[in-house]
């Protein structure tokens, strides 16, 4: 199999390259003076596009490689290294079939990719980023560890750093997906008070999840914090409401 250099990525990325693509993206993803996604730069592709590079590599770049695209100063190259490490993280999750051996050699990749991307986590340094591959790399390690430590999370949270403690919560929509919400509610109560606006739109949409599956898990949640909430987290956590029990937790709030 071809092992593939990070010069060869970028420039199969910048075959694809969109000015006209590249000058709306900078705006949506707020690259001004002063936003939060300031300095960054693109080369107009859109996600499907760098997926399909992305499922043409996957398992053929090393380490190094991918540390090398994400501190590109692209963020579709960036993007393209997280990718990957989904997918390297995929392909290391257990089967039925695996043997004992080949299960604890997964479980090192796992813990191997978890710590790489903790290590790398604030190149991950826009929400699209972030939403894109935390949870699959990160919720899917803490997922199948043996210890389970959502601590990790927590000291993400208690991270200065905005990306970084995005990742905390979006992480947890690997754990509503298989029916946990413990760790759900206790970052969110942790961030409720975060300055942000992207950090308010996270906490409404993962609790929205939890609402989903659960609803007098989140109702619960509502009653204990709805005074301190930021109006979006509210407004996002509520919208698969109905008109009448929006309005009241509006109200109420």
């Amino acid at each position: 199999m071809k092992k593939w250099r990070a010069k060869e990525i970028e420039s199969l990325l910048f075959e694809h390259r969109d000015d006209a693509q590249r000058d709306h993206m900078m705006r949506f993803f707020k690259t001004g003076k002063g936003q939060y996604g300031e300095g960054d730069r693109f080369l107009g592709l859109k996600v499907p596009q760098t997926r399909e590079i992305v499922k043409r590599l996957k398992l053929s770049v090393d380490s190094e490689e991918i540390e090398r695209l994400l501190y590109s100063q692209w963020h579709e190259v960036r993007l393209c290294g997280l990718l990957l490490l989904a997918e390297e993280m995929k392909a290391n999750l257990p089967k039925r079939r695996d043997s004992e051996d080949m299960l604890n050699t997964k479980e090192n990749r796992r813990r191997e990719l978890a710590v790489f991307y903790l290590k790398h986590a604030r190149q991950a340094n826009n929400w699209d980023l972030v939403d894109l591959s935390c949870e699959l790399v990160l919720g899917v390690y803490i997922r199948l560890s043996k210890e389970r430590d959502y601590d990790i999370l927590c000291k993400l949270a208690c991270s200065e750093n905005l990306w970084e403690q995005r990742i905390a919560i979006v992480t947890t929509l690997e754990f509503i997906r298989n029916g946990i919400f413990l760790p759900t509610l206790k970052i969110s109560e942790m961030l409720l008070n975060h300055p942000h606006d992207l950090i308010h739109k996270a906490i409404g949409w993962v609790l929205r999840e939890i609402g989903k599956r659960d609803r007098g898990v989140l109702i619960e949640f509502l009653d204990n914090n709805f005074n301190r909430m930021p109006r979006t987290s509210l407004r996002y956590a509520i919208e698969h409401f109905t008109p009448e029990e929006r309005q009241y937790w509006l109200n109420r709030r």
